[in-house]
């Protein structure tokens, strides 16, 4: 079964419904998310950073999710040289990861094969595909628990992250 979904995801229900983990894959040289644009551009002309409350919202879910024992991981597959909206999510992911959340980082040139389209593996058995439009931006979300996509998405979950480098090591590199 795969259901469309077209106005903003409640990611609040996605967590809270969420069991033992939540995986999610990110694939994209750069994104268009409007909450974002104004603090990337300040990135770009070399601004401090502002504080942004969509980060805090975000990273008190992930807090509640690994408080419950849920595992919450993120793998991005990245260019290098990095695009600058990779310089820039690098950094400002330190929040996430001190919130709980496990973002490892592979690059493009070593991944082999990878999906075109990023998504979430929900509790092993549901994959939520974040849909984009034609510039980029967020355009809701294909939600599948067929098992042979759910099965797919576990196996490139399970090669990929056995050769990502944990954000930490990989800021440090």
């Amino acid at each position: 079964m795969l259901y469309l979904q077209r106005e903003p995801p409640d990611w609040a229900v996605m967590f809270r419904d969420c069991e033992f983990e939540a995986f999610h894959l990110e694939v994209r040289d750069a994104y268009a998310v409007p909450a974002e644009t104004h603090r990337y551009r300040r990135f770009l002309d070399g601004l401090p950073a502002l504080p942004d409350p969509d980060k805090h919202q975000w990273n008190s879910m992930v807090r509640e999710a690994t408080g419950r024992g849920v595992s919450v991981t993120r793998v991005r597959v990245v260019t290098v040289p990095h695009t600058d909206y990779h310089r820039w999510l690098l950094s400002v992911t330190g929040a996430n990861a001190e919130a709980g959340e496990d973002i490892r980082y592979v690059p493009r040139h070593l991944a082999g094969e990878v999906p075109a389209d990023d998504w979430w593996l929900i509790d092993n058995a549901r994959v939520v595909y974040n849909l984009v439009d034609d510039q980029g931006g967020p355009a809701g979300l294909a939600v599948t628990t067929d098992p042979g996509i759910a099965g797919y998405a576990r196996g490139v979950r399970k090669r990929l992250w056995n050769m990502a480098t944990p954000y930490m090591e990989y800021v440090d590199e």
